[in-house]
């Protein structure tokens, strides 16, 4: 699969909110850095990684990821989003930067 289908899939896992199909999108140990500052957001990496999503899938039924906007560089995929349905209600613009290795994603960095 290309880098785009990789992160394609796990767009459609996460507004599916199948925990199990987003995750195998993923390295086991994904990093997950803020951007700019680079610094490793500990509680979305390892199993924490898992837990966090278990919690938010289960407490925003309504969760929906709406592609905006897509760069795409090599293995590098960069998108703009819009995201509603979280727990404390509204909608959010989220900005994702993943580098996709050959069959996962690798590393991600979320504009904070």
């Amino acid at each position: 699969m290309s880098p785009e289908e990789i992160v394609d899939g796990q767009l459609a896992a996460y507004n599916a909110r199948d925990l199990e199909a987003f995750l195998g999108y993923y390295a086991e140990d994904v990093p997950v850095h803020a951007f700019p500052s680079g610094d490793v957001l500990a509680d979305r990496s390892g199993p924490a990684f898992r837990e966090r999503y278990a919690a938010l899938f289960a407490a925003s039924p309504d969760l929906h990821a709406e592609l905006v906007s897509r760069v795409t560089h090599g293995r590098i995929v960069i998108d703009q989003e819009r995201v509603s349905g979280f727990m404390g209600g509204g909608t959010r613009t989220a900005l994702a930067m993943y580098e996709v290795g050959q069959d996962r994603i690798e590393r991600v960095w979320f504009a904070v």
